[in-house]
């Protein structure tokens, strides 16, 4: 993997969960704000950043027996929508240039995604919102994160999770769980650790995709992983 220190695009994955803070649902304003703060360092330093919310502080659907999986899925997308266009906005007031990319029509909301156009942003400087997921049922946001971010040829994905890295077990659960400093996506697959679901996991491997994984709570986290103070775990190809 690249020194930190050199990435020049990233895909940075925020859990919905992490950006709603103590109370679980909805926005954490303060959360919000502070991410923001982050990325606009690191994107003032040159970095190219884009990002996709998964959806889980306002919808999980596949909690449900009785709710059929399409349906579902379509409310958990439009779920992102709604963090990616509030998340853009918080960054606009912190002076940054954001656009929302679907790969659906969503009026004059977001604009459809197409790669090249997308890829032109991000080079502007551009913080480029990839909502929406894939736009099909049956795909995770980790499968759209990771799609997105082979598509823009970036250097990594960041995953922004509320939990400070990867583990050998659950440390909820077990507080004698063991950190990874860092660890290759074939021990991810053989230890079912489940990091990222499967068919994302098998795009990264495919298409070498390296994965950074680190708390969104850790204070000045992302700036710090992209200035080489990185202490979350390194997910090799």
């Amino acid at each position: 993997m690249k020194d930190l220190k050199h990435l020049k695009r990233v895909l940075l994955k925020l859990s919905g969960e992490a950006l709603a803070g103590e109370k679980k649902t909805g926005f954490d304003e303060a959360t919000v704000r502070e991410v923001a703060s982050q990325v606009k360092e690191v994107s003032d330093a040159g970095v190219q950043v884009a990002i996709v919310i998964g959806g889980g502080n306002f919808w999980r659907g596949r909690t449900s027996d009785t709710m059929d999986r399409t349906k579902a899925d379509q409310i958990g997308m439009l779920a992102t929508v709604m963090n990616c266009i509030y998340v853009a906005d918080m960054f606009r007031q912190e002076g940054m240039r954001t656009k929302v990319y679907t790969p659906f029509s969503c009026g004059a909301f977001t604009e459809l995604f197409a790669r090249d156009e997308a890829v032109s942003e991000l080079e502007k400087g551009t913080v480029a919102f990839f909502a929406g997921g894939t736009g099909h049922p049956y795909f995770s946001t980790d499968t759209a994160t990771a799609l997105r971010a082979i598509e823009i040829e970036a250097d990594a994905i960041l995953l922004a999770k509320a939990i400070d890295g990867v583990y050998d077990s659950d440390p909820k659960l077990n507080p004698k769980a063991v950190k990874y400093d860092e660890i290759s996506l074939e021990e991810v697959l053989d230890k079912k650790l489940g990091v990222i679901d499967l068919t994302a996991t098998i795009l990264c491997l495919e298409n070498k995709m390296p994965l950074m994984i680190f708390g969104l709570n850790e204070e000045n986290g992302i700036a710090r992983a992209l200035g080489g103070q990185f202490n979350g775990t390194i997910v090799t190809v």
